[in-house]
């Protein structure tokens, strides 16, 4: 049996997955943009930002926290490294495991992405008149 085109527009028009899908990927074309002059994408400058610990933290922390495993991390962790951006240490420990270090010159380009980031920030939310940000914030860590 065929489904019907008016099953298509309730998906549409309320699918929360849909919904969270088209925003991510508005919000990181609008980081994208905005942080290419300091040679990063959204993506980078989370990772980076995942790493901007006092102590370097191992691997699956920055997975957990970047919401994905350890290999698409470790193929994330590639241009950043060949960059000079981060180092990956072997652990002190734990010679099988991988510690994540921000090198000074990762820190001086997050330095330099974070008045970026926040500007664009506070003008997103600005343009979203009526928006409470912090609902849906939580709303959005509820569901992760």
């Amino acid at each position: 049996m065929p489904v019907p085109f008016e099953t298509t527009l309730e998906v549409r028009d309320s699918c929360l997955c849909l919904h969270a899908q088209r925003a991510a990927r508005a919000l990181a074309r609008r980081f994208d943009e905005v942080l290419r002059p300091v040679g990063l994408t959204n993506g980078q400058f989370s990772l980076l930002m995942s790493l901007n610990r006092p102590e370097p933290p191992p691997m699956k922390p920055v997975a957990d926290l970047l919401a994905m495993d350890r290999t698409t991390l470790t193929a994330a962790l590639k241009p950043l490294e060949r960059r000079g951006l981060v180092s990956i240490e072997v652990g002190l420990k734990d010679r099988r495991s991988r510690r994540l270090r921000l090198t000074d010159q990762g820190r001086e380009v997050l330095a330099s992405a974070v008045p970026i980031w926040r500007e664009t920030h506070r003008a997103i939310e600005a343009g979203l008149p009526g928006l409470d940000a912090n609902g849906l914030r939580a709303a959005l860590v509820a569901l992760s």
